[in-house]
């Protein structure tokens, strides 16, 4: 039987996230799975495998804000920004006071602009960025804003600086990295890259991708599901009767009033976020409340229904 929900996995170094993947089907026999967020193959740390419906929470679950453990190495550039590509430059590194390095963080606080990497999965022209950089083409991705909650140094031992970032969907760790390292001088790259939280998930509660198969059975996994409602607490829900709930599968487009009835005003749903409608513990859809207040009856949105 194919299970619906998400299984929090830390993924070990040198494994693709594709590779966890194929793990989780072989061992749990199932054949819809997917996840939320890649992890390049020298990074470790938080991946959410998604199983069955919970292929449809992809998005939702990708567009919260995540945090990195990461090490910068000073004085070597490499083409891919990380540890995996190939030397372009090597200068001396200067003595680098760590009061220095710590005022540096305050530029890269808050919305900034980054350039994602030559070696990305974005697409230009129709073709992963990645196929024009191993053919030695140079490109020209655009600029994006992204949010860098938090930056905090952690170590300053040269060559080397540790680091932990808080930051925005869209963040390529490997670029900040790369343009911090050249705001300090020498530049550098990535050596180490480790996810220790996504949303509301932490990789303490992950089971180690190198066990799955062994250690964890698929009996095990089994138990390590998470519901398709538990994978997004932090949204607001709703109980829906059996009838009402077969005519959502339906497609069939309420009405707010009929969903809740009497609701105060403001009205709570309406913040912009998606509302989880339930019959009983089952997850039967995401809407979008109308922005309104008052007695209005504006019909509900339908974002994701679940079988």
């Amino acid at each position: 039987m194919q299970p619906d929900g998400i299984i929090l996995v830390d993924k070990s170094e040198g494994e693709t996230s594709s590779r966890v993947v194929q793990k989780i089907r072989r061992t749990m026999k199932i054949q819809k799975a997917g996840h939320a967020g890649t992890l390049d193959p020298f990074a470790t740390g938080l991946l959410i495998i998604l199983l069955g419906q919970g292929t449809k929470l992809s998005s939702y679950l990708m567009s919260d804000e995540k945090a990195y453990e990461a090490t910068i190495r000073l004085g070597v550039e490499t083409d891919t920004l990380d540890l995996t590509g190939r030397v372009i430059k090597t200068v001396p590194v200067p003595e680098i006071k760590p009061e220095t390095v710590e005022e540096k963080t305050r530029e890269f606080l808050g919305e900034i602009e980054q350039v994602p990497p030559a070696f990305s999965a974005l697409k230009y022209k129709g073709r992963r960025a990645y196929d024009w950089a191993r053919k030695g083409v140079r490109i020209d991705l655009e600029k994006r804003k992204v949010n860098i909650l938090s930056l905090k140094i952690t170590s300053v031992r040269l060559p080397e600086i540790l680091m932990e970032v808080v930051c925005s969907k869209g963040t390529y760790v490997r670029s900040l990295a790369s343009d911090f390292a050249k705001s300090l001088g020498p530049g550098g790259h990535l050596t180490t890259l480790r996810r220790v939280f996504s949303g509301p998930f932490r990789v303490t509660d992950a089971v180690l991708s190198e066990d799955i198969g062994h250690r964890q059975s698929g009996e095990a996994l089994q138990n390590k599901i998470i519901s398709l409602g538990d994978a997004l607490p932090q949204l607001m829900g709703v109980q829906v009767e059996e009838g009402m709930a077969q005519k959502i599968r339906n497609g069939f487009h309420l009405t707010w009033d009929e969903l809740v009835p009497g609701f105060e005003t403001p009205n709570p749903y309406s913040n912009g976020k998606p509302v989880k409608l339930f019959k009983g513990s089952e997850l039967v859809a995401l809407v979008k409340a109308p922005r309104f207040e008052g007695a209005d009856s504006g019909r509900v949105k339908l974002m994701r229904v679940f079988n």
